[in-house]
Parts: C-alpha cells; structure tokens; sequence
C-alpha cells in the first residue's frame, strides 16, 4: 500500500479510513460476528458489495483473517489478527468518546465505566477474550 504521508494518523486512515471498517471491526471485536451473513446483518445494514470489498481490504491490510468455519466447511468466517485486535484501545476511546458527545447513542455505560476506573484491565480482558474465540 502506498502511504500518503508519514503521519501516525494518516497511517491509520490508510488502514481503517472509512465508518464501514470500523464497524466491521466493531462487530467482531464487540459482538461476537464473524460470518458475512452475520456482518451483514449489523444495524447499518451495510450492502453486500461494500461489505464483500471491505473484508477483501481489512485481509489485505492484515487486520482480518478468514477461514474455513469448523462446523460448515463450505462458509468462511472472519477473525481479528494481532494488528486487528491492537485497535482495542481506538474503538474503546471511540466509545467513551461518544459517551460524552453523543449520550443518546446506544452507549455500553458499564463499559464507559470500566474504560474510565480500569482500563487497563479491561483491555487486557477484551484481548484475552478475543485471542480465546475459535
């Protein structure tokens, strides 16, 4: 991939740049999807050949890996890779972020509490978790 800078945020933006990434990444880190059917049926109701495209860019950008689903081995299912699961701590501050600008979105509050009395437990919680899904 060709950077467009050498700036740390623009480098994430060449990763993650757009609100259908982020919330691929949010429904595998938070909700437990991870077949295209269940990433298809997110609230946004994202459209298949965004979400098909999107995939194909979080695999290339090594955030996201697929495989063969251990009960159904003609479906493939998605799961974060180390890089993936290092957006954590973004997600979660976008969370809290949220929290104080926008509280009439469906804010997880227990979560807004625990980023702010322990968020480095949390955190490593969140990531044990998500190295244990199968």
């Amino acid at each position: 991939m060709t950077k467009r800078s050498d700036c740390p945020i623009s480098n994430v933006l060449d990763h993650v740049g757009d609100k259908w990434s982020l919330l691929i990444i949010r429904d595998l880190m938070f909700f437990g999807k991870h077949s295209y059917s269940e990433l298809q049926n997110s609230d946004e109701k994202m459209a298949t050949n965004i979400l098909s495209s999107r995939l194909e860019k979080l695999e290339k950008e090594g955030l996201i890996y697929k495989q063969k689903d251990k009960q159904d081995k003609r479906k493939k299912v998605y799961r974060l890779t180390e890089a993936g699961i290092d957006m954590l701590p973004i997600m979660l501050e976008m969370i809290v972020w949220s929290a104080k600008h926008a509280p009439e979105t469906n804010i997880p509050n227990q979560l807004v509490s625990r980023v702010h009395t322990d968020r480095a437990g949390l955190i490593q919680e969140l990531t044990e978790q998500l190295h244990q899904q199968p």
